[in-house]
């Protein structure tokens, strides 16, 4: 029983659709139509009128291609962090020549608006203006769920474009999508598919400043797939397609708001259990994310996943970096979020922890 937040079980259905034999993505316009379909569904649960794309590849892939996409050499880009994955926009930029400045909160607590607007108000009185700024929706490794509108407000005040990770919460929890220039999802977390597939929502700002820094990268680089009528920049994951293409219509046949309230269900379930059993949370309770719950066992993570596995046959995440044996998480996501599978999780996690 797999229980982490990514790659997260996949349902038979969607299994069984990426089973059948696939269209030539390169000649058979059955496959372009299936592709522009899978687009347009999931524009509607992103909630957005931005063109979405779906390029090849893992979901670091989408986080690295809008930075080679958006950031020539010198460009300032504000790195807006509370974890890993924030932490790691400002690698990118540095990679791709950028000037990185970090503002970084702990990792359990939300995003530091007073430095935010500090560092945007220098960067403006300066006249050394930050590009774009960089923000992730959902901290996976700590369960944290950053609350973007009073970052993006600020955002639209300096007149700064938005780089949004939302990998791990798309599909689970609302996005704010048609704030963001570019919002990135993935196709192994709340919509519970293969890994392979990078998806990404994108502003006309943010196609205008792509075609102004001119890419050279053809992998990294989202702009060949503004427009993918004369056919796709490289060949196409076909099975990866079908899978996710299945995924998304099961999401949009549930209904994005009925799949949102699954997910409250089965994050509140679980932290109810957890709390029985005198588990703690990390973050707190207001920043703790639908789609994932991090419980905060310091010292105890890699011994409790390890146990669950050999006693259950259920696999659990243990944190990254410094966090990697104090936290356990849960991922009721996608599939998974589901209050029966929860309880059977933490009746393991109760015998683990006793």
């Amino acid at each position: 029983m797999l229980f982490t937040p990514g790659p997260t079980a996949v349902p038979p259905e969607v299994r069984e659709a990426m089973a059948q034999p696939q269209p030539n993505s390169a000649v058979q316009q059955e496959f372009a139509d299936r592709y522009h379909r899978l687009c347009e569904d999931l524009a509607a649960v992103y909630d957005t009128d931005h063109d979405v794309i779906v390029p090849g590849g893992e979901g670091i892939l989408g986080l690295e291609a809008a930075i080679a996409s958006l950031v020539a050499p010198g460009d300032r880009v504000l790195c807006i962090s509370n974890g890993i994955y924030g932490d790691g926009f400002a690698d990118f930029v540095t990679d791709y020549d950028g000037e990185a400045e970090l503002v970084s909160a702990v990792y359990n607590a939300g995003y530091d608006l007073d430095a935010i607007e500090d560092a945007l108000a220098a960067a403006e009185e300066a006249d050394e203006p930050f590009k774009l700024a960089t923000l992730v929706h959902c901290e996976t490794p700590t369960g944290t769920l950053n609350d973007l509108s009073p970052v993006l407000d600020l955002l639209d005040e300096y007149d700064v474009l938005s780089v949004v990770d939302a990998v791990s919460s798309l599909g689970g929890t609302p996005v704010p999508t048609d704030r963001i220039d570019v919002c990135l999802g993935a196709s192994q977390k709340c919509f519970s598919a293969p890994p392979g597939l990078t998806t990404a929502a994108v502003s006309d700002h943010a196609w205008e400043v792509m075609e102004d820094r001119a890419p050279t990268s053809l992998y990294t680089n989202l702009l060949p797939w503004r427009d993918v009528s004369d056919g796709f920049p490289y060949t196409h994951l076909d099975a990866n397609i079908a899978a996710l293409a299945e995924a998304v219509s099961r999401v949009r046949g549930e209904g994005i708001e009925n799949v949102y309230d699954r997910h409250e269900r089965a994050a509140e379930r679980c932290r109810q259990r957890g709390r029985e059993l005198g588990l703690s949370l990390y973050p707190d309770e207001e920043r703790a994310s639908p789609t994932v719950t991090a419980f905060h066992v310091p010292g105890e993570a890699k011994r409790i996943q390890q146990r669950v596995e050999a006693d259950h046959d259920i696999v659990l995440a243990t944190s990254l970096g410094d966090l990697a044996d104090d936290i356990i998480r849960v991922g009721h996501m996608g599939y998974n979020a589901d209050v029966e599978k929860v309880d059977r999780v933490m009746d393991a996690i109760a015998v683990a922890v006793e």
